[in-house]
């Protein structure tokens, strides 16, 4: 896909020239290449078989964003790239030569949650051990509400909006006072599920629109629907037996999608093996369980190195997977 490519190196060698680069993500190889795969008559069957795919018009954006409190160098760093990023979706053009159709909406990684941190024993030489009194915790999330701040007439952002980089840049500064034990998962389905039923989010889903997934996050999901447990630290683990497995979130975007091929995803975090540092952004752990979502989820998923110090690249790599599956995208009945 050469306009993909061409605008990677543009995007990588300096964000704020994106748009300079010109005609972003624009089928420019449709000229260079009669037959190419991106042609909407390439391929057999003439205009418009059973099987066939067309680009998307429409965009869905979610950004789920980890507000605990070590993400204030991520959250800054993913405000100073959004300039590049969205010049990059104000080029894109659909089959019909139009501009792209899109929405954005920011929500957080935690929900609200009360639970008790049981500390390990403690032994002094010479006196003995006890086991320390139990610590209770309280913690507030989003619960998947979509952010409306800074002057937004609604709980998302739309092409067309006066200022879209300044607006999100606010929004996605969401702090880091969020819960401790992040659920990122959870929290996409409490978005596109209880919070589209009881109104909070209601409208931002359309049928038509390729849903994209962006989390961020220096810590692994441990989503779980249990409240009131008891753990030994406030820290996520992703062996706890109460996590909801991984299959059941790919399912549930399957469903309310309809199709594999109408959603993709793009995890920022911790890779593995082991945890990383980074001298701009610290510590982070090995996001298993989100390495195992993109796993699963296949073709339409990338996962990026949240230690990178920059996240200009993860972001193009989002822009990259965004556009081939766009590129997919299945047709509506």
């Amino acid at each position: 896909m050469l306009s993909v490519l061409r605008n990677a190196i543009c995007f990588g060698a300096g964000l704020v020239l994106a748009v300079g680069c010109g005609g972003a993500l624009d089928r420019e190889s449709d000229s260079e290449g009669g037959d190419e795969a991106g042609a909407p008559d390439a391929g057999g069957g003439g205009g418009g078989g059973g099987g066939a795919t067309e680009r998307c018009n429409r965009m869905d954006l979610v950004f789920v964003v980890d507000d605990s409190g070590s993400m204030a160098q991520e959250q800054d760093n993913l405000v100073a790239n959004f300039p590049g990023f969205i010049s990059v979706i104000d080029g894109y053009q659909t089959e019909s030569g139009d501009p792209l159709d899109y929405r954005i909406a920011v929500t957080t990684s935690g929900r609200d949650l009360d639970y008790t941190i049981d500390p390990p024993e403690v032994c002094v030489p010479g006196i003995g051990c006890a086991d320390p009194p139990g610590l209770p915790s309280s913690e507030n999330g989003d619960n998947g509400a979509f952010k409306q701040k800074c002057d937004m007439s609604r709980r998302w952002i739309e092409r067309g909006d006066a200022d879209v980089s300044h607006t999100f840049s606010c929004a996605a500064k969401v702090g880091t006072g969020g819960p401790s034990i992040e659920m990122p998962l959870y929290t996409t389905e409490l978005a596109l599920g209880e919070r589209v039923s009881d109104g909070t989010n209601a409208g931002f889903l359309r049928e038509d629109a390729l849903l994209a997934l962006v989390i961020l996050s220096d810590e692994d999901d441990c989503s779980r629907t249990d409240n009131d447990f008891t753990v030994e630290t406030d820290s996520c683990h992703p062996e706890w037996p109460e996590n909801v497995p991984i299959d059941h979130f790919t399912n549930y975007l399957d469903t309310i999608k309809g199709d594999r091929g109408r959603w993709a995803a793009a995890v920022i975090a911790g890779p593995g093996p082991g945890a990383c540092h980074s001298d701009d952004f610290g510590d982070a752990i090995n996001a298993r369980r989100l390495q195992q979502f993109v796993a699963d989820t296949g073709e339409n998923a990338v996962f990026s190195s949240i230690c990178q110090g920059d996240l200009s690249g993860a972001l193009n790599d989002a822009l990259d997977t965004f556009s081939a599956a766009c590129e997919a995208f299945p047709p509506v009945d």
